[in-house]
């Protein structure tokens, strides 16, 4: 019998975590790791080694536990196997690439030890609906031990209830305080936002943060992010820039006087769907301006520590009415929340306990 306190033996079959290219993946695993790594468990990352993400590494070598690249699935089987069948967990991510062929494998080779962890349940949620995405099944949500969701909320019940995962849990995405912090910098932008381009949040944007930056032609506003199309008529007050790697994402946030948090429409119907851009905004005590969904107000404090808008009237009046004494404060308000309940030490402590709940009861089977 293994003891509760023993190290663990952990693999993660993500989309990445040598790339931020195009998707917030990449940090949530990294400072994930990272965090278990230091609890002293044994962790060992395998990613499918696509194009797009090997011309894009920004972090090729990760320091922290061990990470591994496989071609196809049947070299993943040879080259893995054995530290799949021997591990005290598996976990296989959201938009991993063969994710439904690599789920079905990961459960028939650790039995009673694998999760899912979802990194955009809303979406997977509306593919499950139309019968099932690229990456996740609908037979397949019952036949992982543990289902670990960004999506908190009404959302746990139902995969338990419609979709039979025996253990729905909540993991939400969490911030790095030793990357993301306060710093004393020229704030040279009134409004900045970060995030990919999707069709579904465009008019969010275009409503919070372009609309209003064409009203105030004397405001300085930034957009950030990879593939928005080329015809985008951004205007003069407002610099876009196509992609930021991790490495900058810190200075991003510090020189802005407000940031923008914009939800896809998904995770807006499912609710309780922090994006790690609040977490991280918030770590920088940058105060936030958000569109509204269920749950956000037991993330924070609406009017205090997050400011909720659904207007461009909205938004310029806390730009351009809102003392800079209040703004500060509202952002270290939130700095502080966030630090003491999602950082990624909050996260793999979390982990930590659901793995070993399985291992209990495994033992105890």
């Amino acid at each position: 019998m293994k003891s509760q306190s023993a190290p663990l033996r952990i693999v993660i079959l993500g989309l990445s975590i040598t790339s931020s290219w195009g998707n917030g993946h990449a940090t949530t695993y990294r400072g994930l790791v990272r965090e278990l790594v230091r609890r002293g468990h044994d962790v060992l990352f395998l990613e499918r080694d696509v194009p797009w993400y090997a011309g894009h590494r920004d972090l090729p070598n990760p320091p922290f536990g061990r990470t591994a690249l496989y071609a196809d699935l049947a070299e993943l089987q040879r080259r893995h196997a054995a530290q799949v069948a021997e591990a005290d967990l598996v976990i296989v991510g959201s938009f991993v690439p063969d994710g439904v062929a690599v789920g079905d494998w990961v459960q028939s080779e650790a039995p009673g030890r694998s999760a899912f962890y979802d990194i955009d349940t809303p979406v997977t949620l509306a593919g499950l609906a139309r019968g099932g995405t690229a990456y996740l099944a609908p037979r397949q949500v019952a036949g992982y031990d543990l289902y670990l969701s960004f999506t908190g909320g009404p959302t746990l019940e139902r995969l338990e209830r419609e979709f039979g995962s025996p253990a729905a849990r909540v993991l939400y995405c969490s911030v790095d305080p030793e990357l993301y912090y306060p710093e004393e910098v020229v704030q040279d932008c009134d409004l900045g936002y970060m995030g990919t381009y999707s069709d579904d949040r465009q008019p969010t944007l275009e409503a919070l943060l372009i609309s209003p930056a064409r009203q105030w032609p004397r405001g300085r506003f930034e957009v950030a992010g990879a593939q928005y199309p080329g015809g985008i008529a951004w205007p003069p007050n407002l610099r876009y820039t196509a992609h930021l790697p991790p490495a900058q994402h810190r200075a991003f946030y510090n020189r802005q006087r407000f940031t923008l948090n914009v939800t896809r429409a998904d995770m807006i119907r499912a609710g309780w769907s922090p994006s790690v851009r609040i977490f991280e905004a918030a770590a920088c005590g940058t105060p936030i301006i958000s569109d509204r969904w269920d749950g956000i107000e037991s993330l924070l404090v609406p009017g205090k520590e997050i400011f909720l808008a659904g207007t461009a009237a909205e938004v310029l009046r806390l730009l351009q009415g809102m003392p800079d004494e209040e703004r500060r404060a509202a952002g270290e308000r939130a700095r502080r929340r966030i630090l003491s309940e999602h950082t990624a030490a909050h996260r793999a402590a979390e982990l930590e306990g659901h793995a070993r709940t399985l291992l209990r009861m495994r033992e105890t089977a």
